[in-house]
């Protein structure tokens, strides 16, 4: 039927059981099509028993004073759930988490409140991998971005993060820079681990070795990078050029370096990553690795709303495993060929 109405089987389900809202153009090409092939809606309803609520979930972490809904990363991923939602007729239900209670999702399912559910932010600790697992063993079509657990199975939509931080830093070697530092988040998300190994890959197939020393830290924001900015003045005849985990983070780091007197001759080169609207509007602009964000939503939205339509032991083996390209954007900041 969903073939024949032209919509996804989460379609087909939701006018059948009048769940949440939808454009009456789709509704009534399924009727048709429930019409032309001699099914009713009561007959069809019972094999969607599961569907509640017309609500899909987006778990995202509670960060005081963060404007999450402004930062280039949660908006885009937001957009892209967002249209795919609207195009199936869901409504979204935006849940925030406190990071210092344990997490509760399968709460969700239980009282009702979401069908299905995308969660933002996941981080490597023993209390969220619990609930994660829990939540898989039930059976309950949830969806995890930009965060993958190994040997778990869970549903993960990615990017390719180790290719995306080898390219960054491949590309500060081909200009002949050798001493790269790497300015990271923190290591319980699976993405900085990710960057940091396509960093040390890119450094072992030239020949070199990490230096801890090269090896600095920040927590993804503003700020962080510009904290980082003294670290680095202080050692800037030992670096030519840094690779950085985030725009955020790589404008901060911008930005302090020039208010510590760090001129533009001197400015090491720098690539950021996200590719975010930021990026182009920096002086000089960032070169920055492209992350699609908008994709990994829909993608994952999409996914996501085709697991309910399973049992439980289905939901639960059919594993959604998908990995995005990620690209280099070479701009200014990361031009500096190394002075003989």
């Amino acid at each position: 039927m969903a073939e024949r109405a032209g919509v996804s089987e989460a379609t087909v389900s939701r006018v059948l059981n009048n769940v949440g809202p939808m454009k009456e153009e789709t509704r009534r090409r399924v009727l048709a099509a429930a019409g032309e092939l001699g099914y009713t809606p009561s007959s069809l309803a019972r094999s969607f028993a599961r569907r509640r609520s017309g609500n899909l979930g987006v778990i995202m972490p509670n960060l005081p004073k963060a404007r999450l809904f402004s930062a280039y990363y949660f908006s885009e991923i937001l957009s892209g759930i967002g249209s795919k939602a609207r195009e199936e007729g869901y409504d979204l239900l935006v849940i925030f988490r406190d990071s210092d209670e344990p997490p509760d999702y399968c709460g969700l399912f239980r009282m009702r409140k979401v069908d299905a559910c995308i969660i933002l932010g996941t981080k490597e600790e023993p209390g969220e991998l619990a609930a994660l697992r829990l939540l898989h063993e039930e059976g309950h079509p949830y969806c995890l971005i930009n965060q993958h657990f190994a040997a778990e199975g869970f549903h993960e939509v990615d990017a390719d993060h180790v290719a995306g931080a080898r390219q960054a830093t491949e590309h500060l070697l081909e200009q002949g820079l050798r001493r790269i530092a790497f300015l990271n988040g923190p290591a319980a998300y699976s993405n900085s681990r990710d960057r940091l190994c396509g960093y040390e890959s890119a450094l072992a197939a030239a020949g070199l070795l990490p230096d801890p020393a090269l090896l600095l830290e920040g927590n993804f924001s503003r700020r962080s990078g510009y904290e980082a900015a003294k670290t680095v003045a202080a050692q800037l005849e030992r670096i030519e050029g840094l690779v950085v985990a985030n725009d955020r983070m790589a404008i901060g780091l911008q930005q302090g370096l020039r208010e510590l007197g760090i001129t533009p001759e001197r400015m090491p080169a720098i690539v950021g990553y996200d590719d975010s609207d930021a990026a182009e509007l920096t002086v000089p602009a960032l070169s920055s690795v492209r992350v699609p964000f908008f994709d990994l939503g829909a993608i994952a939205a999409a996914r996501v709303l085709e697991l309910p339509e399973l049992d439980a032991d289905k939901c639960r083996n059919q594993a959604i495993s998908v990995k995005l390209p990620t690209r280099l954007i070479v701009r200014a900041s990361s031009i500096k060929t190394k002075e003989e």
